[in-house]
């Protein structure tokens, strides 16, 4: 594969743009300017936007009982952040969870990794997480780490990542990108208010990218649109919708060598099981919503929201996995479903077209203030109803040939012959659900939060075949409280404690029992913690928790698969979560955080997977990223980032480790003007030292891989504000 370093395209993408652009400007230089001062009609709506998806209702950062982090536009922009792994390398307490290069990608909260069912949101509503999901229309991305069970029903117990989309603004820009690989990228961003009441906002993105893996080339095409209608002086609806298509080469992750070693001397460059016939992975992605606001008063709102997501996923891959046809493998010495001892692994011809996964929510709440004597009240009522389902093909998944992690160049064999099979209905899943929650101001400097959620989830499952497979019924009432004290203006100490329900898992095909899905679990949060500002530019915040559910895993027993998926013991994640978020001075922008967390699980029956750290969730992250600005030259600024992880535990009995890695990264930035025009100059390069480590040992479907992390990856965009 060539690796062209195509910087030039980039520069003559401008000269032919730029004179353009000018002309523009002659003629914008004509035309009537916005009436501004109608547009301040949507700051007279008190509370009509709240944007944070979060289990304790309105309320800033600091009167929030909860750790809640948010990385803003510039910090997207600085870092050139386009994908959910990059996402979470700029906050400690977040890690990859199966996040292969050209597939969509999950990741893990406290060590739990987020259910794509429901912890992915947008505006505060459920999307898909089956999707790539674009940045170019989110204006900050929020993370609420730990149990959200008011927040998102039946949900794991790791947190909630929610985007929040771009408003209508009076904005027009236009960004041009490329890298050391030589992709090409290309973004709009234009905003203006049409009427003094209706406004809209429209972003769109074309990627081609030249990947550092081999053979893993891919495109992308975004579009997106808001708008926002001032109805009235009281009423306000907000729509958003965006498209997304993508193909790409999904990259096979790695297994450990005979169940126990890590592979070593990995070219990373590489992509397993490469077959010439393989076809890239297609997702197409469609998320919908709205929110309805409506003041009756100074001092209650109704807001009724909806949304519809949907992502199709044609996943076409040469699968690297296992060994079981490996002649090394043969005698049943050495686990199947990991590569051999000498590095074989089995190559799949694995498709599964139109896999496809919608959610739709719809919610009404009711938020009014009010006082009972000297108890001030801030109350949120409300009904919220979502449902998800499943549909998927019978897929091929058939061994073609095998192959060696130390191949120069992968064998090729034939396809398998095999066509996949209808679709049919996999999953049909309903959550009906009431929530209440009271915000009591008790004297001036104590806060009291109860409530709680009672919600119903009806679900049906069914095999490859359109057979029932499953009808499960739960109705839990999830309660939850928080304290929050105000030491003095700046100072803020609370404690919390939160109830959440999370679906049992499935049972691999490698066990007793595959197939079959366990009880649904309970799982418990408690937190106290601190928030601090010192400046209005400058944020610190502490948290010290423990979350604690059933333990599931494969144990080992007589039977004849080795294992039997089950439900047994308790697991526990107790840490310490440290943040500072903000400016230091007028030159230094400073986001900070640094995560401690003891995982461990009790009483499961297997003393040898007690007592150890669990798989993929580090005991010590940290990740620091500065700007600064340089005085001696208006407009340039340095970044600088440090990313560390300790040694991360790769098998359940904590035997083999992969080692602790710190990544360095650096950057620079300029800003001046073309023709009275802002024109930003970005450059990012990740992994300075390009350090090799394994960024993830994560699971999907019960199985284990590992995911080393990128080379030095260099990037430059430029963004001309017409």
């Amino acid at each position: 594969m060539n690796r062209c370093h195509t910087l030039s395209l980039l520069t003559a993408a401008l000269a032919a743009a730029l004179p353009l652009h000018a002309r523009a400007l002659d003629t914008a230089a004509d035309r009537s300017p916005t009436e501004l001062d109608a547009v301040r009609v949507q700051a007279k709506q008190p509370g009509a936007r709240d944007t944070q998806s979060n289990s304790f209702g309105s309320g800033d950062w600091k009167n929030t009982p909860a750790s809640i982090s948010v990385l803003d536009r510039g910090l997207l922009d600085r870092r050139v952040v386009r994908t959910l792994s990059e996402l979470a390398d700029n906050d400690a307490s977040l890690g990859d969870s199966y996040a292969p290069v050209g597939y969509y990608q999950n990741i893990a909260i406290r060590g739990f990794a987020l259910d794509t069912a429901t912890g992915y949101r947008f505006n505060g509503l459920s999307i898909a997480g089956e999707q790539r999901l674009a940045l170019e229309n989110v204006q900050q991305v929020e993370i609420l780490k730990g149990e959200a069970g008011l927040a998102a029903g039946v949900i794991a117990p790791g947190g909630v990542i929610n985007y929040v989309g771009k408003r209508p603004a009076e904005v027009r820009n236009v960004t041009l990108g490329t890298d050391a690989e030589g992709s090409r990228y290309a973004a709009v961003d234009v905003g203006h208010w049409l009427t003094p009441r209706i406004g809209v906002r429209f972003n769109a993105a074309w990627d081609d990218s030249h990947s550092y893996i081999d053979h893993a080339d891919g495109r992308r095409n975004f579009y997106a649109l808001a708008t926002d209608w001032l109805i009235g002086e009281r009423a306000k609806l907000e729509v958003d919708a965006n498209y997304q298509t993508s193909a790409q080469r999904s990259a096979s992750g790695y297994q450990l060598l005979g169940a126990s070693m890590l592979p070593q001397h990995v070219d990373r460059t590489q992509m397993l099981g490469y077959q010439r016939w393989q076809q890239p992975v297609g997702i197409d992605s469609t998320n919908l919503s709205a929110l309805h606001t409506y003041d009756f008063s100074p001092a209650w709102q109704s807001r009724v929201s909806a949304s519809h997501s949907r992502s199709v996923i044609d996943d076409n891959v040469a699968f690297a996995y296992g060994c079981y046809y490996a002649e090394a493998c043969w005698d049943g010495s050495v686990p199947g479903n990991y590569f051999a001892p000498d590095g074989d692994y089995d190559i799949y011809d694995y498709r599964s077209p139109d896999d496809t996964r919608r959610n739709q929510q719809l919610r009404a709440e009711l938020r009014g203030r009010f006082a009972t004597g000297a108890v001030g009240h801030q109350l949120v009522l409300g009904a919220d109803y979502f449902r998800r389902s499943v549909d998927k093909r019978r897929n091929v998944n058939e061994y073609v040939g095998t192959g060696n992690i130390h191949d120069d160049a992968v064998p090729q064999f034939d396809p398998s012959p095999l066509q996949p099979g209808p679709s049919v209905r996999r999953v049909d899943s309903r959550q009906k659900a009431l929530f209440v929650l009271d915000r009591m101001q008790l004297a001036d400097d104590w806060q009291w939060l109860a409530g709680g959620r009672f919600v119903r989830l009806d679900e049906r499952a069914w095999d490859k075949r359109g057979n029932p497979e499953r009808d499960s019924r739960v109705s839990r009432f999830l309660p939850q409280t928080a304290l929050i004290w105000s030491a003095n203006a700046q100072l803020n100490l609370y404690t919390s404690y939160v109830r959440g329900i999370a679906l049992g898992q499935e049972a691999p095909f490698w066990t007793s029992n595959e197939g079959s899905f366990l009880p649904s679990v309970l799982s418990r949060q408690l937190e106290v913690g601190a928030k601090y500002a010192p400046t209005d530019a400058l944020s610190l915040g502490a948290a010290l928790f423990r979350i604690s559910r059933p333990f599931q895993y494969a144990k080992p027993d007589a039977s004849d698969y080795g294992y039997t998926f089950v439900q047994e013991g308790q697991q526990t994640h107790t840490g310490l979560e440290l943040s500072a978020r903000g400016r230091i001075g007028d030159a230094l922008q400073l986001t900070a955080s640094a995560s401690v967390l003891r995982a461990r699980a009790r009483g499961t029956g297997t003393p040898a997977y007690e007592g150890h750290p669990l798989i993929n969730v580090p005991t010590t992250r940290a990740s620091v990223h500065a700007d600064y600005a340089l005085p001696f030259v208006p407009g340039l600024g340095v970044t600088g980032g440090w990313r560390y992880a300790s040694s991360n535990v790769a098998t359940a009995d904590g035997r083999v480790r992969a080692p602790a890695y710190s990544v360095v990264d650096a950057g620079l930035r300029f800003r001046h003007e073309l023709h009275g025009r802002a024109l930003d100059w970005n450059l990012s390069v990740d992994n300075v030292f390009n350090r090799f480590y394994w960024r993830d040992t994560g699971s999907s479907s019960g199985d284990y891989y590992l995911f080393p992390g990128a080379p030095r990856q260099a990037r430059l965009t430029v963004t001309l504000a017409l």
